[in-house]
C-alpha cells in the first residue's frame, strides 16, 4: 500500500512538472514569435508548433493569443528588479544616487523585456483589450517614477520650485518608454550610453 501511494505520488509529480514545462515552452514561444512576427501575424498554429503541442492546448493552457500576452505582461510588470529597484530607492539619502538607481533599474528592465514592451506598443492602437492592459501597466510604471520623485523631494533633492507631480513628469519623459528607444532603436545607442545620458539630463533637469 505504501509502495502504491509513493507511486501515486510520483506520477502526479512528472505530470505537474510535465505541464509546467508545456506551459513555460508555450510562453516562450508566443513571446519569440510575438516580437519576430507581430501579434497579429502570429496565428495560435504558429505558437502550438513551436511549442510542439496541439492548437487546443495553446487554448487550455495559455488562454490564446491574448492570454498569453496578459502573461507576458503580468510577468514583465512583476520582475524583481522592479522591486528591488523602489526598495533600494526607498534607503538611499542623496538624489544623485536615487536617479543612479532609476536609471539603472528601468535600464535593466529594458534589457529583460524591451521586446514585451515594443510589441505592446505597436499592438495597443489596433486593440482595445491590448491598450486596456497597456494602459494598468503603464499605470504602475509611471507609479514608480511618482515613487522616485517623493523620495527626492523627502530628502530635499529637487530643485527650489520643483513639486512632485513635475518631477514626475521629467521622470516619466526620461525613463518612460520614448526616450530609451529612441536612443537605441533609431540613434543606434548602447542601453549602457542610452542609461548615462538620460541620467545627466534627468540630474541637471531635477537636481540643483
Amino acid at each position: 500500500m505504501v509502495l502504491r501511494v509513493t507511486e501515486a505520488k510520483s506520477a502526479r509529480g512528472r505530470r505537474a512538472d510535465y505541464a509546467a514545462l508545456t506551459r513555460q515552452a508555450i510562453i516562450d514561444t508566443a513571446r519569440t514569435l510575438f516580437a519576430a512576427k507581430g501579434f497579429f501575424a502570429t496565428t495560435v498554429e504558429d505558437i502550438a508548433t513551436g511549442a510542439r503541442v496541439a492548437p487546443a492546448t495553446v487554448y487550455a493552457v495559455g488562454g490564446g493569443k491574448h492570454g498569453l500576452l496578459r502573461t507576458l505582461m503580468d510577468e514583465w510588470q512583476n520582475a524583481p528588479v522592479i522591486q528591488a529597484t523602489y526598495e533600494h530607492i526607498a534607503t538611499l539619502g542623496d538624489g544623485e544616487t536615487i536617479l543612479r538607481a532609476t536609471a539603472s533599474g528601468t535600464r535593466e528592465v529594458r534589457e529583460q523585456w524591451g521586446d514585451v514592451m515594443r510589441m505592446m506598443l505597436a499592438t495597443a492602437p489596433h486593440d482595445p483589450r491590448v491598450a486596456e492592459s497597456l494602459a494598468a501597466v503603464t499605470a504602475n510604471y509611471r507609479q514608480g517614477m511618482v515613487l522616485t520623485a517623493q523620495r527626492l523631494a523627502e530628502i530635499g533633492a529637487l530643485k527650489p520650485g520643483v513639486s512632485v507631480a513635475a518631477a514626475t513628469d521629467v521622470l516619466w519623459f526620461y525613463f518612460g518608454y520614448s526616450s530609451y528607444f529612441t536612443l537605441t532603436d533609431e540613434n543606434g545607442w548602447s542601453l549602457a550610453k542610452a542609461e548615462k545620458w538620460l541620467l545627466a539630463q534627468a540630474s541637471s533637469a531635477l537636481l540643483p
